[in-house]
């Protein structure tokens, strides 16, 4: 569960499109396994779990090499509950204002990013099909990224989303 709160301009639909969002990227064992994601490194080629335990920044911010995810030599540096980027970190810290990767961090700037996808005011409303294909250019694993990444199909996404809604208090 997210870890920011249901507050104005932050609602159930949000919150349960957040959870989302991270089951989709993560699955559901790699939450339960973890700090419900907030701690999840990319998995690498080797499939194994990897967490990190310094909230204060990025993990790969500090030299870190980026993992190699596949036989074909594509590497990440995906961190946290929504797979942030490193190249997406300093820009959305400073402009965020974020004091570090931690949780509530990470929310933030996940809600930051559906906001310049122009998918908040459908995650608000509950269009959730409408905001994953204007998410998917940022996530993955969302129908229709491309990304040749494993990508769910939209139905067991909103099988998700509908759980969720159930969830969120």
């Amino acid at each position: 569960m997210t870890r920011i709160t249901e507050q104005p301009g932050i609602g159930r639909n949000l919150l349960a499109f957040l959870d989302v969002l991270a089951w989709s990227e993560l699955g559901s064992d790699y939450l339960k396994r973890s700090d419900d994601g907030y701690n999840v490194i990319v998995t690498g080629i080797d499939g194994k779990l990897e967490l990190f335990t310094d909230y204060a920044t990025h993990p790969f911010s500090r030299g870190r090499k980026s993992k190699r995810i596949n036989s074909k030599g594509l590497t990440s540096n995906a961190s946290g509950r929504y797979q942030q980027m490193l190249k997406d970190w300093p820009h959305y810290r400073d402009l965020l204002k974020l004091p570090d990767f931690g949780p509530v961090s990470q929310d933030r700037l996940a809600i930051q990013h559906i906001r310049e996808c122009r998918a908040l005011p459908d995650v608000i409303a509950g269009r959730v099909e409408v905001a994953i294909h204007k998410c998917r250019n940022i996530w993955a694993s969302l129908p229709g990224a491309g990304y040749g990444q494993r990508e769910h199909r939209m139905q067991d996404l909103i099988a998700q989303y509908e759980q969720a809604l159930k969830v969120v208090v």
